[in-house]
């Protein structure tokens, strides 16, 4: 494999290579009963993330873009992490593609003043869970969330980090 780029921000203009990721995750690896009418945030990522606030971040590899992480920024000092997504063959402990779109993500949300991550996910990505609860996040009841948490239809499991100085 080349070189993997910097993780940067993402754009409407990343909206198809975006689609192009999540979706085939979703639905044939997982096979989570998710369409792209079901999440309209991807087709709006300026509008869904950069205007609440937020940010939407992908790495590279080459031209292709092989993950993505975006933040919903929607309280003043809190905000949602969603679309954390890797091709499959870029996964793993030895690109640590995935620890590097999170690192990003947290370090906007320590520039930001955004002191509290929340995320929602489903049962069936259990590396997923692992990986978040690694990294120090705690997992919540649905009933401890924000009120102002926008939760996705198909999330089942919550977590919540706690960023300190």
């Amino acid at each position: 494999m080349n070189t993997l780029s910097a993780i940067t921000p993402l754009n409407n203009d990343y909206c198809e290579q975006i689609i192009d990721i999540i979706l085939p995750i979703q639905q044939i690896e997982f096979n989570v009963p998710v369409t792209l009418n079901d999440q309209p945030d991807l087709l709006d990522i300026e509008k869904n993330y950069h205007q609440t606030g937020g940010g939407f971040w992908g790495a590279k590899h080459d031209e292709l873009l092989v993950g993505t992480i975006g933040l919903i920024a929607f309280d003043k000092h809190a905000g949602a992490i969603r679309k954390m997504f890797v091709r499959k063959e870029y996964r793993g402990k030895e690109l640590g593609l995935a620890q590097l779109l999170l690192d990003t993500l947290i370090d906007y949300c320590r520039q930001n003043q955004i002191t509290d991550i929340y995320l929602g996910t489903v049962d069936v990505l259990k590396a997923a869970h692992r990986f978040y609860e690694r990294n120090g996040f705690i997992r919540l009841p649905k009933t401890e969330l924000p009120k102002s948490f926008p939760v996705m239809s198909a999330d089942t499991i919550f977590y919540q980090l706690h960023l300190t100085n």
